[in-house]
Formats: structure tokens, sequence, C-alpha cells
């Protein structure tokens, strides 16, 4: 246990298997987003029950090649599926509701709790999992019993409509997990974060708060989502030629935005990308899209608008490679960039996202597009609370401790420090990481061990079966190449019969060059039958390292060896 005057953190070498929950205590397991932007999921348990809130990805970085998405570590959890009450969301982005299909998968009746938006949305994205939820839609306000945990559920505003924070009442005290938030004072919707409420739960006693972090670097305030809609005007109003608009698939205030400016400016919609459409399609049908008659058209009808009449609305924000902004970029989409489109890149960076969305930038000006980005105009606003909301957050929630959520390391020992800035003790505020096993007993909150809590991959179908060790032959193939080495020795003798054949693919290497290294292992593989050596695994160690350690001293370079031995 730290002292008075330090943060409760991890990293803990020394934690392990977390001891019995003591009776009359609550458990909290975050899984994902402590320590990354991205993969949230907190697990709560009390009496033996558990429940979870949110079940989302982490997108790849350039040294996760191949891989589709990331998902939290469901291990600890796999053998007590039968104890999982529900899930509750807290709105419907896919670092919050990605993982659900995967977790259903294994256990496809665990309860879905939230907000009509973020239901609708998970329900389409499990139908073509093919897996029908059981869901409870709930709204701010609304007070559920969930097995042991009574939740109540409070309005805040986020970048989605209909996100939701939760205040988890247990007899081991109350739990509020604020999900995403900031505090616009004029959004679209007139739908603002429940201040008055979370004063409420304050004055009751909130025994352990759980803190959006993003955005405790930055500080101030969030300004208002509408200070875009001027920005997006005079953007319009200058552009000769077609509009295109990245931006993430589920930004209802973002694409409403757009399409109120459209209008304005006498320009035709179209949604592209299958996300999109059918995101749009849904945010529309419920109410929290306003589409005037006549705007959104069909991508297939664009060519028969003059130019500048149309505006596309897509996705690809973050430089993703295969969403539909990057495939303009690289004249690998229907939509051929000209000269003189105009492109609005309407998002933040997601951090580790920055090369990939420079790079679709850079493809886009070079066909002559206009590129316009948060970098050059103010065209997104964060959906995060900074420095000066969080502080008036703690003021008025006054948590009896602190566990920051929802960032990467520096984002959480940021909140962490406004927390004690606002009065909470420096030794009741807790920051881990995924895995870490946090105890809320006796009204103190502290670290009781850890989980295993990994990355788990998807890769096509696979799920969990590409590895570390995967990805880091796959780094080497993409940076260093192959060398295939195909041989043939008697099963007897080991001696050489046929061989080597030598061939590289993206190492840089000619063929022709591997004359040379011929000889030394014929010499390295006479050797080695004279040692009696018959063993074709130990045979293919021997020629890995004599063509590794030949290729190592006279290119410098470190390829992937494979070795193929056939004995006769």
């Amino acid at each position: 246990m730290c002292g008075e005057e330090s943060l409760l953190s991890h990293p803990h070498p020394e934690l392990g298997p977390p001891p019995k929950l003591p009776e009359g205590g609550l458990r909290v397991t975050p899984l994902g987003g402590l320590g990354e932007i991205g993969r949230n999921m907190t697990v709560f348990e009390y009496d033996g029950r558990l429940l979870i809130v949110d079940c989302g990805v982490l997108f790849p970085e350039e040294e996760q090649p191949g891989v589709d998405l990331i998902l939290p570590d469901f291990s600890s959890i796999r053998d007590r599926l039968d104890d999982i009450e529900g899930i509750v969301l807290t709105h419907g982005h896919e670092d919050h509701i990605g993982g659900v299909p995967y977790l259903l998968r294994e256990k496809p009746d665990i309860p879905l709790i939230g907000s009509k938006l973020t239901l609708a949305l998970i329900e389409a994205k499990l139908q073509e999992h093919r897996i029908r939820p059981y869901t409870l839609e709930v709204v701010e306000g609304h007070r559920e019993r969930i097995g042991p945990f009574d939740c109540e559920f409070v309005a805040v505003n986020h970048s989605i409509p209909d996100a939701l924070a939760v205040a988890i009442r247990t007899p081991a005290g109350m739990a509020v997990h604020t999900g995403d938030f900031k505090m616009d004072q004029l959004p679209l919707d007139r739908r603002l974060t429940d201040l008055p409420a979370f004063a409420r739960l304050g004055e009751e006693g909130i025994d352990l708060l759980l803190s959006d972090s993003t955005n405790a670097e930055v500080p101030g305030f969030v300004p208002p989502e509408r200070d875009i809609s001027n920005v997006l005007r005079q953007v319009f109003a200058n552009a000769q030629n077609r509009i295109i608009v990245a931006s993430f698939a589920s930004h209802v205030h973002r694409i409403q935005q757009i399409l109120d400016a459209a209008h304005e400016y006498g320009r035709r919609v179209a949604f592209v990308g299958r996300s999109m459409v059918r995101n749009m399609g849904i945010a529309r049908d419920l109410g929290y899209l306003r589409v005037p008659a006549g705007l959104v058209v069909d991508v297939k009808t664009l060519d028969d608008l003059p130019a500048d009449e149309v505006v596309l609305v897509c996705t690809g924000s973050q430089g993703e490679p295969m969403a539909a902004l990057s495939r303009m970029a690289n004249r690998d989409h229907q939509i051929r960039i000209v000269q003189g489109d105009t492109v609005i890149l309407a998002s933040s960076l997601i951090p580790g996202n920055e090369n990939a969305v420079y790079r679709v930038i850079n493809g886009l000006t070079r066909w002559g597009a206009n590129v316009v980005h948060k970098g050059n105009a103010k065209v997104h606003v964060s959906g995060h609370a900074s420095a000066g909301e969080l502080l008036y957050f703690y003021n008025i929630c006054k948590p009896r401790n602190l566990m920051p959520v929802h960032g990467e390391w520096r984002h959480l020992r940021a909140n962490a420090e406004l927390g004690a800035l606002t009065g909470v003790p420096k030794n009741h505020i807790v920051i881990a990481e995924d895995g870490v096993v946090v105890d809320l007993v006796n009204g103190s909150a502290k670290i009781v061990g850890k989980v295993q809590a990994g990355y788990v991959y998807v890769d096509g179908l696979s799920v969990g079966d590409v590895t570390e060790t995967s990805l880091k032959d796959r780094r080497i193939l993409g940076d260093e190449g192959i060398i295939s080495v195909f041989l043939v020795v008697d099963s007897a003798t080991g001696k050489l019969v046929g061989g080597p054949q030598i061939h590289a693919r993206g190492s840089g290497i000619e063929d022709s060059t591997f004359s040379a290294v011929v000889p030394k292992i014929e010499d390295a593989l006479a050797k080695s039958a004279s040692d009696g050596v018959l063993e074709p695994h130990q045979i293919q160690q021997l020629v890995r390292r004599t063509m590794g350690k030949w290729v190592s001293d006279t290119y410098r370079r470190r390829p992937m060896i494979l070795p193929v031995v056939v004995e006769v």
C-alpha cells in the first residue's frame, strides 16, 4: 500500500492472482481501456455475480500487420459466463460495443442493457454475426435491478446521441462509471450532461468514481459541437467541385451538420461504405438524424448530378487501409479524386493513427484535392471532457475514491492529478491498468491482484489464433523478406544428396549471389553427418544458422530463413 503522498498505481510486478473477494466487497476488474484508447471493458463483481460495463475493440497499429481488430481477453471470466447478469453499454461507439459479438458467441443469452440508439447499433452488428440478443432498453433517470446490482442511468453528452453513465449501487457502496462524456452546454440535440443528477449522487455518496480520462491533459473546456457549423458553411461556400467528408460512422451530430450545410447550399448527399449507410439509416429511422426530403440519394445516381451539387459522406478518417477514403487516395475506389474536389476529415486523430492519416492526406492532395482537417480548420471538437470540465465534475461528485479509466498512461496520470487537486485523498486514487483487480471494501479502494488481460487478435475468421510470435514473424517478413533453402538428405547417413536450392523473396538479395553460401552449407552438413546428426529438425536448425550468419555478415540483414529438409 502506497503512502498518503503517492498515487496508488500499477505496474506491480509482484501482483499475483487476486484473493477471494471479501464478503460485502465490490470487485472491479478492467479488461480493456486502461493504458490504451479503445477496447473498453470493465467487470464488476458482487456476491458471486458479475456485471460488465462495455465490451469494445481496439484498432490495430502498423506493427500489427494483418490484424483486423483487437479484443479484450475474456479468459478471466470464461468459466464464469453463467454468473454474468448483463452487459451495460454506455454508448454505441466501436471501442465500447465492438467486442460484444465475440463475447456473445460464447454465451448468446447474456442480456444487453443500453439506450435505444446504442441497442439498435449493436443489434444491427449482431445480425451480421447471426446472433439475436436479449436486450433491455433504458433511459436516463431509469433505475433497473440487474441481479444484485441496482443500476441508475444518467444522461451524458458525447459525440454520439443517447450516451449514458451508470451508477451501480450495492451493499458494498456506490460505483459510478461515466462512460465517455463531456459537458457541451449547447448540444445539438439539447441533451445536456445531467449535472444535477451527478450532484444528487455525490450527496448520496459516490464510493468509487470511474472517470473518462481521454482529454485530461487538455486545459480548459471543449468547444461546443455547434461551433463547427460556421466552418462547414464556409467550406461549402468556397467549394467549386465535389465535397467528400470522412467521419466516424457513428458520429450522428457531425453528420447532421454536414446534412444541414448540404441542404443550405443546394447539394445532394450520398453515404458511402457499409457501416456508414447502416448507421445513418438506423439514426434516421429512430429520429436521431433529421434528413430533409430528397436530400440523401443513392451513390449510383451521383453521375447524373453536376459536381458542385454533390456531397459524399464516407468512412476512413483514421487512415484505415480498407476504408473508402484510403482507397480513394490510392486510386483503388470507384470514386476517383479529381482536381478541385474538397475533402473534409471531420474527426480527431486517434493516437497511433497519425502516419496513416497523413499518408491519406498526401495521397488526396497529390490528385488535386483541397484537404480540410483539424490541423488547418476547426472541423472537429472532441467528445471527451477536458481538464476544466473534469475539475468541475469532481467538485460536483465529491468521490471518496477515484479510478481514472479510458486513456493512455499519460491521460490516466493527468486525470488522477486533477482528482487530487479537488480534494480526493491521494491514497484513494487508484491508477491501474488492464487486468489489475481493485476491491472496494469498507469504503476504501485497493489494488489486490491481477488477472490475464492481454490482446486477443481477430484476423479474418480467426479469433485468438494470431499470437505475438506470429506478428513478429509477419513484421520480419514485411521488413526483411524470406529466404527458402530446399535440400535432400540421406535418412540413414544424414549426407546431402540434393540441393541446396536457395530462393529469396522481398529480401533485396539476388538468387545468383547464393552460390557463395552453398559451399558453407555443404561443409556444415558434411560435418554434422560425420558427427551423426540425422534428425531433420537439427539439420534445419544448422542450415538456418549457417544461412543466417552469411546473410548477416554479407548484407547486414536478418530475413526469415525457411529451411525445407526432405529425407530419402
